[in-house]
């Protein structure tokens, strides 16, 4: 049985918002899986276990840049969100923004190696990097990028420069740029519901079908509430599945307003900073303790 520290059920519990106890009960059944502690969690708690989970856990900035039909999205890293707010560091973002737009490199390590010159740094983007690097004094790091080309018209939305949005279309600028905004906000993870991926269908019908077997029914019902809540699940991950969130009777879908007003959706891709990325916790009670210790030993 895998020892369940005091840090592992505070981790759980940013992770869920579960109660303490629930979260050690959990960690205990899972024996010290934090994964399966969470899924444990879902069952015993419903969603509501799971929506701290797409929580912020690292720094930095979205930037995005547009050059006509050509654009590009891209997350770069810091260790403080003092850092993230840097004007040397948010001009190094936008420029990387522009660079993928306009170049087209395969991974960050091309990115890295095109030629950059900002504040007496250079000639390359690592370069630059490595330069801010030293000047600020906090590592930065290229996470990830996308860019679009050829795929019809680009709308983009940041929201501050945490959550970042691209989308791909034709059809009405106003009503491409309402769907950037609402995929901000509402955050689906594909277009429709036959994109979503496949490990997370199953994740969410494992969940659904232990908290099925839990109600003590009918395993005829119990098919029936698996199915149905993958289905549902589905529906409100899927962006033109979505109740747009403009509608003005709090009804009408993404997909019923795009026809609307004849605009088709190609794709899209969101990021948000941080996303999936595990932050370093200080357990500040324990250097505490380490200080005072190592204060009796002096």
């Amino acid at each position: 049985m895998a020892a369940i520290t005091a840090s592992m059920v505070a981790e759980l519990r940013a992770r869920t918002d579960a109660p303490m106890m629930e979260c050690k009960k959990a960690l205990t059944e899972a024996d010290g899986d934090m994964t399966r502690a969470e899924e444990i969690l879902r069952v015993k708690l419903g969603n509501k276990a799971g929506k701290a989970a797409s929580r912020v856990t690292a720094e930095g900035v979205v930037a995005a840049a547009v050059q006509g039909d050509n654009g590009a999205l891209i997350e770069v890293n810091c260790e403080t969100d003092f850092v993230s707010k840097n004007d040397a560091f948010l001009a190094f973002a936008n420029a990387l923004a522009s660079l993928v737009a306009e170049h087209n490199p395969a991974d960050v390590a091309a990115l890295s190696a095109l030629p950059l010159s900002q504040e007496s740094f250079g000639p390359t983007v690592e370069d630059v990097r490595k330069g801010l690097i030293g000047k600020i004094g906090e590592n930065m790091t290229i996470r990830r990028f996308q860019r679009y080309a050829g795929a019809g018209k680009l709308a983009h939305y940041l929201h501050g420069t945490r959550i970042g949005v691209i989308v791909a279309f034709d059809g009405d600028d106003v009503a491409a740029k309402d769907v950037a905004m609402h995929v901000a906000a509402m955050k689906p993870v594909a277009l429709s519901s036959a994109e979503v991926p496949a490990d997370l269908i199953e994740k969410e019908r494992k969940i659904a079908t232990e908290k099925a077997a839990e109600s003590g029914k009918a395993a005829e019902f119990q098919t029936k509430m698996v199915d149905g809540a993958v289905a549902k699940y589905l529906k409100e991950v899927s962006l033109l599945d979505q109740v747009f969130v403009k509608a003005a009777d709090g009804k009408q879908t993404v997909a019923a307003m795009l026809k609307e007003k004849a605009t088709a959706l190609k794709g899209f891709t969101l990021f948000v900073v941080g996303e999936g990325i595990e932050k370093k916790v200080d357990d500040f009670a324990a250097e505490v303790a380490a200080q005072v210790a190592a204060a009796k030993g002096q």
